[in-house]
């Protein structure tokens, strides 16, 4: 399926608190959090869904100015599985890239077998664990691609 992403902006806010929130559940970063990534500094967010429908699917990156942080991505339950995180993931390496990073990296509970699955299929690779990093106790796994 072929995807339409673009930047969003503040007029998106409400959306993207609704996709966050569905995408994570009780893992939400809530509402004004989500709201205060549009000013938050060098953060980009990109939402993308099918051409002829309401964007199901976000990203959010930061320029590090060399490097770049995946800071989230989610898709919306119904819009699972279908391939929107991975032209989300692309478009958010494409970017990232463009602006000069070498590299790109993240954090992703290591338990969630989905987002790693993902990630390895990008070119990702794990750089390291931390431990107890979640609120709920669950260790992170540090993943990077070079750009």
């Amino acid at each position: 399926m072929t995807y339409t992403i673009r930047p969003a902006g503040p007029d998106d806010a409400a959306l993207l608190a609704r996709l966050e929130a569905q995408s994570f559940g009780e893992r939400s970063w809530g509402e004004n959090n989500v709201k205060a990534s549009f000013v938050a500094p060098h953060v980009t967010i990109l939402l993308g869904g099918s051409a002829r429908d309401a964007p199901s699917g976000f990203a959010m990156w930061r320029d590090l100015r060399g490097e770049a942080e995946l800071l989230t991505i989610g898709v919306e339950p119904m819009a699972q599985h279908k391939g929107l995180a991975a032209a989300l993931l692309g478009a958010v390496c494409k970017q990232a890239a463009e602006a000069g990073a070498a590299r790109l990296f993240l954090e992703v509970d290591a338990g969630n077998e989905a987002a790693l699955a993902l990630y390895r299929a990008a070119g990702f690779e794990k750089i390291s664990l931390r431990r107890a990093y979640y609120r709920n106790g669950a260790d992170a796994v540090v993943m990077q691609v070079l750009l």
